[in-house]
């Protein structure tokens, strides 16, 4: 909308060329001004449909079981550890879906919950932007986000992670269940990137979700 009041509203010289001095000048003006116009028009029609919202709205509400810490990203993890939390999916501006209801979108998913290993018990919170694909309506939906995550302890036993702050790395699919319920596996990586040093390991987990949709 902002482009087309753009091309609508765009000035053009008023003069006439027999009495402005300088008309070679405001000629070039003009053929500058039908360009901008033309081009314009042209972003206008071959942009993709975007829709922006004015507010985070809470897409959906997951609970997480850890089932698997096979390593897929960096060295095996010498501890073996449980996780359990509870996350929550805000959506975020901009999405592109067809009229068919599929289509691309942006979230944001928050989580927190305990980390436990061999020398205690840790307090997770974490914040990952994510682009996901699949159905408006979120029934299918297939997401990809890097963020951030903080741990109230980072040494457990022969593991260290390197420090509190923790890179995060999530790949997820999920499938309808029954009416606003849907099941998930979810893959979660954390780790510091080395940016504590090179003796630091980060852990791979493989997760079970089941969702509510809202």
């Amino acid at each position: 909308m902002k482009l087309m009041k753009l091309f609508f509203s765009s000035a053009v010289c008023p003069c006439r060329t027999d009495v402005c001095p300088g008309r070679s000048v405001i000629g070039s003006h003009r053929h500058l001004m039908s360009l901008r116009r033309v081009l314009i028009a042209l972003c206008c029609l071959f942009s993709p449909s975007q829709s922006y919202t004015e507010e985070l709205k809470l897409q959906s509400l997951s609970i997480r079981a850890r089932v698997s810490e096979q390593t897929l990203l960096g060295d095996d993890a010498p501890e073996d550890f449980e996780v359990y939390d509870v996350a929550a999916n805000f959506s975020l501006p901009w999405q592109d879906y067809s009229t068919s209801g599929w289509g691309m979108g942006t979230r944001l998913m928050v989580s927190a919950g305990m980390l436990q290993a061999t020398g205690g018990n840790a307090f997770v919170v974490s914040a990952i932007p994510e682009l996901t694909l699949g159905s408006e309506n979120g029934r299918f939906t297939l997401d990809l986000g890097a963020g951030g995550a903080l741990f109230s302890k980072y040494r457990f036993g022969m593991q260290d992670y390197g420090g509190p702050f923790q890179f995060a790395l999530t790949f997820g699919v999920g499938v309808p269940l029954f009416n606003n319920l849907g099941l998930g596996y979810r893959f979660l990586h954390y780790s510091d990137a080395g940016v504590n040093g090179s003796d630091t390991t980060g852990a791979d987990f493989h997760m079970i979700e089941m969702s509510y949709r809202f």
